[in-house]
């Protein structure tokens, strides 16, 4: 999930960071860490950074210097204006950067914070947003804004609870707004169905994808797409034939998928069934090594952007026998071909199986595809039960993967335990819990971002921590790497190379939401494992907006 493009210059909560480091929120020193067994998962929350309740805390202890004089406000009130303007140009991170010198002029004015929220908002840095919301309803409890962006940046980091209380107090205080009674109500539902499923969790639910004979689906007669077999007589054994997938298989899903059709949905369930049975008896950390001859190419983020997918394999080169991919999370969610999306990586995973990499995303989870549209998505074109069975074989995926001894590839980042080593990632029971929950291990590799100040300090996400140059300096010494590449966070070119080299972030959704203005990048990998950086631009789709198929309370 994208935080954004960091601006030029340091942000406020670039310099709360380093305060909460100094405070020691967490250890820098590997010799405080917690004794606790880094394969443990089951961290609770005081053991684990509370990212929003930290920047809060710091937010609301800051003091202004002294008061601002009368030319101090006036010269806020102009550079708020501008930054208004930058926003709704779709700059965020100007924007912030313009309305934090504001507040540093005139740190009192209520607006000036919860615009800010805004924009942390739209570079969904929500963890800041909900500090910044706060703030100004301190400063003043009667600014209705700033209850309602606090509940936005809650819904999105999944606290249903705590944005529910601000919906109400919108809708008390301003009862004829519709849209915030809708988006109330909406989390009113979230809530009340949360609360029923723990009421009646009796354990582990049976598999959805073990109960379906997909095999024995009927492909009718007038199905004009191509097929994974011609029949569907019984063997003389009384078994049906096992189901093959073929590259003109794919070719046809391809210029199906671009002409707006769908699948048969019993080739959309085999599709994922079979690409489950793959990751099920992969390890947690897929280790490769790269062969004379071959190329391996490392992808980020694609976010349903099914078209720009295509556009990367039509430059870079499909995947083939000579040429792996290493997908690297965040497959669905946001975009609105993401079924297509996932689907066409899962069948190139089946047709190339040791070939063909996927790593889970913080997005290849239940909670998030219910907000950001996959949930939706699947339904409206496909079936409840085709989500069910995506979302187990999202639970089955490897977290990592490890290239040549050289690269450590997962989504979101580094641990909060300087002890945590390849070999504790090696023997990490992924199948020991379905999502990744809010604090432990899973967590931490599908969440985390970087920064550039040392230590670690609080996310401005909202989920997880942020890491810096000397957590990634160590874990690279310690483990024997070269670097670490990760995804999770849009960049402007595509990719950056941080940390004096040790990080590499790659992120493949160009023009992400149709709204960012960003190229995507592929890494591509020889023998030689050396890096090569390819970028892309967005390449045009059909006239479906972006989040089509999310929640309300994201619209």
């Amino acid at each position: 999930m994208p935080l954004g493009e960091e601006s030029a210059s340091a942000s406020t909560f670039d310099q709360l960071a380093k305060d909460l480091d100094n405070a020691n929120i967490m250890t820098q020193n590997p010799t405080d860490a917690s004794e606790t067994s880094v394969s443990d998962d089951t961290a609770t929350d005081e053991e684990s950074i509370s990212s929003v309740e930290e920047l809060t805390a710091a937010v609301l202890d800051s003091q202004p210097r002294s008061p601002p004089s009368q030319a101090d406000q006036d010269k806020a009130a102009k550079i708020k204006d501008e930054a208004n303007k930058i926003l709704a140009k779709g700059n965020y991170s100007l924007a912030v950067e313009f309305y934090s010198q504001a507040i540093d002029l005139d740190p009192e004015k209520e607006v000036y914070w919860a615009n800010r929220a805004q924009a942390y908002i739209k570079e969904e840095a929500y963890g800041a947003a909900i500090a910044d919301a706060t703030k100004a309803i301190k400063i003043n409890p009667n600014y209705i804004k700033s209850y309602y962006r606090r509940a936005l940046a809650y819904t999105a980091i999944l606290r249903p609870k705590d944005a529910l209380k601000d919906f109400n107090t919108v809708v008390q205080r301003v009862p004829t707004d519709k849209s915030a009674r809708a988006k109330r109500d909406e989390c009113q539902k979230i809530v009340r169905r949360l609360a029923f499923e723990a009421a009646i969790e009796v354990g582990e639910e049976a598999s959805v994808a073990d109960s379906i004979d997909y095999e024995a689906m009927v492909v009718e007669d007038s199905y004009d797409g191509a097929r994974l077999e011609s029949k569907t007589q019984k063997t003389v054994n009384g078994k049906y034939p096992k189901l093959q997938i073929s590259l003109e298989f794919i070719q046809d899903m391809i210029e199906r998928f671009k002409k707006g059709q769908r699948l048969h949905r019993k080739y959309v369930l085999t599709i994922i069934i079979e690409a489950m049975k793959l990751f099920r008896i992969e390890p947690t950390m897929v280790e490769v090594h790269i062969e004379e001859g071959l190329t391996m190419s490392v992808c980020g983020d694609t976010h349903g952007q099914f078209f720009d997918l295509i556009e990367l394999f039509r430059f870079n080169g499909y995947p083939s026998e000579t040429h792996s991919y290493l997908f690297n999370g965040d497959f669905v969610d946001r975009g609105s071909w993401s079924t297509e999306t996932a689907l066409l990586l899962f069948a190139y995973k089946w047709l190339y199986p040791t070939r063909f990499f996927l790593n889970r995303g913080n997005h290849e989870a239940d909670e998030m595809n219910k907000v950001y549209g996959f949930e939706g998505e699947c339904k409206a074109k496909y079936s409840e039960k085709v989500f069910k069975v995506f979302s187990e074989s999202f639970s089955s995926m490897p977290l990592a993967t490890l290239i040549g001894k050289n690269y450590f590839v997962l989504h979101g980042g580094l641990f909060s335990d300087d002890k945590i080593t390849l070999e504790d990632v090696r023997k990490f029971d992924r199948f020991r819990q379905k999502q990744p929950g809010q604090s432990g291990m899973m967590m931490e590799m599908l969440w985390t971002d970087p920064q550039p100040q040392p230590g670690r300090g609080p996310s401005k996400r909202g989920v997880g921590l942020q890491f810096g140059p000397d957590v990634t300096k160590r874990f690279c010494e310690k483990n024997g790497l070269m670097a670490v590449i990760r995804s999770h966070e849009v960049r402007m070119d595509g990719y950056e190379i941080e940390h004096g080299g040790r990080l590499i972030t790659v992120f493949s959704a160009p023009n992400y939401c149709d709204s960012q203005g960003n190229k995507g990048a592929v890494i591509n990998i020889k023998s030689d494992y050396e890096l090569n950086f390819q970028t892309y631009d967005a390449v045009p789709h059909p006239d479906i907006r972006p989040m089509a198929y999310a929640s309300n309370l994201m619209m």
